[in-house]
Formats: C-alpha cells, structure tokens, sequence
C-alpha cells in the first residue's frame, strides 16, 4: 500500500477504458480528465508534443505501445519515466494483419467496389458478377512466403498464424532480444537484410517501432529488390515508408497491393492501395489490456518506484524488504551512487538493500533503508550534480 498520507492525482487523456481504470485504488488515487497539478498522465493517442506538462507531473503511462505522440527526449531532461504496453494490443494487430493478408490475396476491395458498381435487376446482377468475377481470381497462402520485418511480439504472433496457414515464413530483426528468440519458431527462417528477406518473400509485413535508424525503412533503393507483385502490410508506423517509394513501386508493377493502417492525401483513392483508418489496436479487448496493463505499471511505480515497460528508463524492479524506500533518476554518469551513498551516511540512515540500472544516458536507483528518511535527505539527494529526480517512498504514514 501508498504511504496512507499520500492520494496520487492521475490526468486521463483520451478515453482510457473503465476495466483499467478501476484498478487505482479509490483511497489513494483521484482519477480525471480535467485534474490540476496531476502526479501522473495516463494517456491513449493524443499529441502531447504540442501541450504544456506540469511540474508535478512524474511519471507518463501510455495505454500502447508506441510513443512517438510524447516528447520522450523532455521528459528524459526531467527524470520522469514514459510507460508503455508492449504485446498488450497484439493480437488485436495481428488478427488486422491476417484479414488484410487475405483481402490483399482475394482482391476482396476490388471485388466489392465492382460488386457495388453494379445496377439492374437480381438476373442482371448476377450475369454482371458472373462476367465480371474472373477479374478477381487471386491466390491462396500454403506456400507462399511471408517476410516478417520486426520479431516481437506482433511479430511473432503473425509468424505463428502464417506457419498454422501454411506459408512459409521468413523474418529479420537485427534487434531481436534472446527472449523474443526462444519464444519464436524454430520453422522461421531467419534472413541476414531486408534486401534478402525481400528477395525471398510474396508477402512482407512490417513490426517495428519508429525510430531514426527505421524513418524510411522501405525506400525507392530498397525495393529494387522486391519479388514483382508482391503485397506490402504496414501495421507498424506510417513513417517506416517512403511513400514515393510505395507508389512508384506500384507504378512499376512491383508491388500489388500496399496494404496499410495509415490514411494520407496521397495515398487516397490509389488503386493498389487499402488504407484502413487506424484499426489496429482498436478492439475491446486490446482497449482492456492496454489499459490494464498502463494502470499497473503507473500504480506500481507511484507506490514502490518500480519501472517495468518503459521507453526511456531501464526496467528496476526490487521486492520491498524495508518500509523506507527511495527512488533516484539521474544522468548516467560516474559517481552518483557512491554519493547517494554518503548522504545517507550522513544522515545515520543504514542501507539494508539497492539496487541500480542504467539505459543509454539515463540511470535509476532503488535504495531500502532501515528507519524513516527525514526530507532534507531526499533535498540533498535532489541536489547532487547529475541527479534528476529523488522520491521518498514510505510504506505507512509518518
């Protein structure tokens, strides 16, 4: 339980689904859409670059895996931790990615824009569709290849289905995690590039976060090397795709279809083009999970400083072993701990356990002390070159 003295304010932005939010605890959380000095931002799709983030906001949980809508890199000035929920939308995403692979394969979209073309009577319609249906003959999957360019979680769930279908599946990740490795099939075949996962694929999907080194992923120059006519799925982010690229390659007849969850003016009305309006996480059940997921990892770090699933910072997660905690974010650079170390000394408090993990530049430490840290301690802390951000965390009221 929350120190009994301390209620947690938590911002909503976007509707946050109720089977989430009722796991704040009533006593120690106010929850709300319109909270002033809120502790915590829990937040769906909506563009927090362009919002004014108050001081007293320290930690930002996000009901979704990707994060590109919050300034991660200011919040990283501030210490304060971005959350997200990996796998908890995939297979919502995945399910999308298998509809579209079979829309894409039966020609279903033409289909049914000719089907609705149609006039007369039933006897003519159904001579007009008689005539009209060898127009759409497509393919089915046992056999074919589907290339997998990004093997997480997402990613994984879509090469399962694919090998239970039949197909073949082929897949690159060059930063796959060993746990993603052992839990992926041993029937994927693993390609060394992009250019070669293309080279050997009918079907590419794309699973990966948006990032600098993934901005423009498929480009003009990568797809001199896709198989002629081959489908193209963007469950993923809109900017791993050139968009020039896309259309030339349609032009030349190297891709068929350019299956995608992200509308744009010019990819509007193409031909070989389907464009669904951002569905891929847009089930009841991704909604629930995410939200769950999201309130948990926020409740968990606002009561024990614990960090799980975040962009930012590195996953710390200690079991209480005292009822005085205190959490620390700060640069990562030398010297931190071993001044943390002597303020508590000198404060005559005796650490009964720690632990420290770093992330790229930032760095965060968990200390259990063994009686209660007087304030001026954690305003020392705060002030130590390099650190960020220093929190008390006592388990009962002082």
């Amino acid at each position: 339980m929350p120190n009994a003295n301390k209620v947690f304010n938590i911002l909503t932005i976007n509707q946050i689904s109720p089977v989430g939010l009722k796991n704040f605890l009533p006593d120690h959380y106010h929850v709300g859409n319109d909270l002033d000095n809120p502790d915590a931002i829990l937040v769906r799709s909506h563009n927090m670059h362009t919002m004014e983030i108050p001081e007293s906001v320290i930690a930002i949980g996000r009901a979704g895996a990707g994060t590109n809508n919050i300034p991660v890199d200011v919040m990283n000035q501030r210490g304060i931790p971005v959350f997200n929920t990996p796998g908890a939308n995939a297979n919502a995403v995945k399910e999308l990615v298998l509809a579209s692979i079979l829309l894409a394969a039966r020609n279903l979209t033409p289909a049914l824009n000719f089907i609705d073309g149609l006039q007369g009577d039933d006897a003519a319609l159904h001579k007009q569709a008689e005539d009209g249906k060898k127009r759409f003959s497509g393919i089915e999957l046992p056999g074919r290849t589907l290339g997998i360019i990004g093997l997480g979680e997402i990613g994984r769930l879509v090469a399962d289905a694919a090998l239970k279908l039949g197909m073949k599946v082929v897949g690159f990740d060059p930063n796959l995690t060993v746990d993603a490795a052992w839990n992926l099939s041993s029937d994927v075949k693993k390609a060394q590039s992009i250019e070669e996962l293309l080279r050997k694929s009918e079907f590419i999907t794309l699973h990966v976060p948006l990032l600098d080194s993934t901005r423009h992923m498929i480009n003009e120059n990568c797809l001199k090397d896709i198989n002629p006519g081959s489908i193209l799925l963007n469950f993923s982010r809109d900017g791993i795709v050139e968009e020039n690229a896309i259309l030339t390659g349609i032009e030349a007849k190297k891709i068929k279809y350019y299956v995608c969850d992200f509308p744009s003016q010019k990819l509007q009305r193409q031909k070989a083009v389907i464009t669904l309006p951002h569905l891929g996480a847009s089930t009841l059940e991704a909604e629930e999970n995410c939200a769950v997921m999201a309130v948990n990892q926020l409740m968990d770090y606002l009561q024990n400083g614990n960090i799980t699933n975040t962009v930012n910072f590195p996953n710390v997660v200690m079991e209480r072993e005292s009822s005085y905690r205190v959490a620390i974010a700060n640069a990562n650079v030398p010297n931190i701990l071993g001044q943390v170390s002597t303020n508590m000394a000198n404060a005559n408090l005796n650490i009964h356990t720690m632990t420290n993990k770093s992330r790229g530049e930032m760095a965060y430490t968990l200390v259990d002390v063994d009686s209660p840290v007087p304030q001026q301690v954690i305003d020392d802390l705060t002030a130590i070159s390099g650190v960020l951000m220093a929190r008390y965390l006592p388990l009962r009221a002082e």
